[in-house]
Formats: structure tokens, sequence, C-alpha cells
């Protein structure tokens, strides 16, 4: 019941205060260094920063649980409203939210798409749906609308030759991720987007086949970043440069550790934590999908969604300036060569 107050007062405080956390100032602006960090977490999974933690890779710098989030816009709202002090979300939410002046910055990316890490979109095997065009007039179930889903369907419509008018005749549906798969098998909707365990669960029973993936469109990218606020950052800046150098070399460890040592190792957190939650779906665990040395950001990871936002009309042209969005001076990890 406390857990869940929480959560409630981050979702129903996190608008109201963020317009203040955006004009005031904190009494007494010097250096702090806090070691401690608030977040919200994910049940059943384990979060890259979490795993830094578990790893050591954050030295004496603690994580405390508040609670867990409902979603990537409402936990980035939570961090720049000062209710925790970093969330995550999908790249276009945290475009979407510096638009409304949100004293936001991105500093590591923590998950993406790859070849094992990806979003697909699914029709059923003996759907008459085989190309872009044939969507025009369906109905495409998602978790949420304006992020990243939607987005990768606007990008592969518009790829391939649709007009924006078209494209909007193809129906998006919110329809949660535990129904999507059989929404799609009972004929609610055509065409199903499902990822994870989700994903594998749908493939292992038969009878669906994928129209196109996130990683088919773009190959691999990160899609999400966490953030901190400026001041946060202007005031704790050896606590921010432990906490994204940690959660960069945990996602570097997740990738280049054997899976089956990765997968232990989370249930092994998940046991320790005493949430009440199951460790079941972990085993399905491939990737985060960050393929990026030690989730460094590039610019083009955020412009393209700043772009697709403002095709959608969702933001101004030039409303916000992705160079000033992100920053990787905080993480120490290596780039690769001539980046």
């Amino acid at each position: 019941m406390m857990m869940t107050s929480r959560r409630t007062f981050l979702v129903l405080s996190g608008l109201s205060a963020l317009a203040a956390a955006g004009c005031g100032t904190a009494s007494g602006s010097g250096i702090r260094n806090t070691k401690s960090l608030r977040y919200q977490g994910s049940a059943g999974a384990v979060t890259p920063p979490e795993l830094a933690a578990a790893l050591g890779f954050l030295d004496d710098l603690k994580l405390d649980w508040v609670g867990n989030t409902i979603s990537g816009p409402q936990d980035i709202q939570s961090a720049a409203s000062g209710q925790t002090d970093f969330g995550g979300a999908f790249n276009g939410a945290v475009v979407k939210l510096a638009a409304r002046k949100a004293p936001i910055k991105a500093v590591v990316s923590y998950y993406g798409s790859d070849k094992y890490a990806y979003s697909g979109f699914y029709v059923t095997e003996k759907s008459a749906i085989r190309s872009p065009r044939d969507l025009i007039g369906k109905k495409v179930g998602m978790n949420t609308l304006g992020a990243h889903h939607e987005a990768m369907l606007d990008i592969y419509l518009k790829k391939n030759g649709l007009s924006r008018a078209e494209s909007e005749q193809v129906e998006r549906i919110v329809v949660p991720p535990v129904n999507t798969e059989q929404s799609l098998r009972q004929r609610q909707i055509d065409v199903a987007v499902l990822g994870g365990i989700l994903r594998d669960k749908a493939l292992a029973t038969g009878g669906v086949r994928k129209l196109f993936s996130d990683f088919d469109l773009r190959g691999p990218f990160s899609a999400g970043t966490l953030v901190l606020t400026e001041r946060f950052i202007k005031q704790n800046p050896q606590t921010v440069r432990t906490f994204v150098t940690g959660v960069g070399k945990a996602l570097d460890w997740s990738r280049t550790t054997p899976r089956d040592e990765v997968v232990a190792k989370m249930t092994e957190i998940v046991a320790r934590r005493k949430r009440s939650e199951s460790p079941d779906a972990l085993k399905y665990w491939r990737s985060y999908g960050v393929s990026a040395p030690g989730g460094r950001i590039e610019e083009k990871e955020l412009s393209v969604w700043a772009d697709w936002l403002t095709e959608r009309g969702d933001i101004k042209s030039g409303q916000v300036s992705v160079p000033g969005l992100f920053t990787n001076e905080f993480n120490t990890n290596r780039a690769k060569a001539g980046s």
C-alpha cells in the first residue's frame, strides 16, 4: 500500500512541480555530491543502474528505490520535478519534455534495439498484409501512442512511399502488452507490436509472421536515455560522473559477458531486493540493446525524434536544441575511435 501511495504521489505531483523545478533555485547552490540517488524501478526487471550497483560499478553511491514507474514519460517527469533524481524514457519523450522547458539533460543511453532486443510488427500467418500499403485502413496495436512504436510505424510508412494522408489512415490502437498477442489472434487488431518475452512467446506458439521490426528499419540504435536535471548535475558533478560511468560499465559488461551469467546475476538481484515480484521473465532476457560503448549518446539518436515530432506538429521547428539536450561529459568510458 505504501509503495502504491508513493507512486500515485509521484504521478499527481509531477506536472505541478515541474514548473517550479524549471524556474526555482535551490537554497544553497554549492557542490553537494550526494551519495544516494532516488529512482523508480520496474517489477521483475533489472535496470542498468541496478545492475551497475550490484556489480560494484557505482563505488559508494547508493540507489534509493521509491517504487516502480508506470511509463517512461512519467519516469522522466518525476526526475524533472525533483520527485526522483534520475529517470529514463524513449528519446522522443525526452525531446518532448525538453520542449516544455523542463530543465533536463540526457546523460547515458540505457536501452535500444539490436538483433536480440527489438520490437517487431507482426501479423497472422494467413494475413493478406504483405506490404506497407496494405496497412491502409488496418488496425495496429501498440502499448502507447506518440512514442517509440508509433514513431517506427510512421518512419516505415514514409520510407516506403506513403504520404502523410495515407499514413493517417493506418489506425493506431492502444493495447496492453500482455493482451496484444491475444488481440491479434482474435482479429481485434490486424498488426501487433511485440517485443521481448511477449515476442518470443508468440513466435514459439507459431501462426504469426513479422512484417518488419525497428532493427530491420534502422539497424542497431540506442532508443532511450537516462536524464537528470541541469541543477542536479551542477550541484553533484562527481556523483553524476560516478553514476554515468558505472551505468556505462554495466551495459558493456552485459554485452560482453555470457548471457547465462548475466541472467543469473539479474535473478540474484531480484531475489535479494525482496519486492514481491517474479523473476520468471528474466530467463528470456537477451540484451539491453545498447551497442554504443559505455552507453555514450550520439546526437542523431535524439535528432531523429525531434524531426519526427516536428513533422507531426507536436513541437515547433527549432523548439529544442538537440546538441544542448545531452552530454557525454560525465561518461569516462572510452568511445570508439573517431567518435
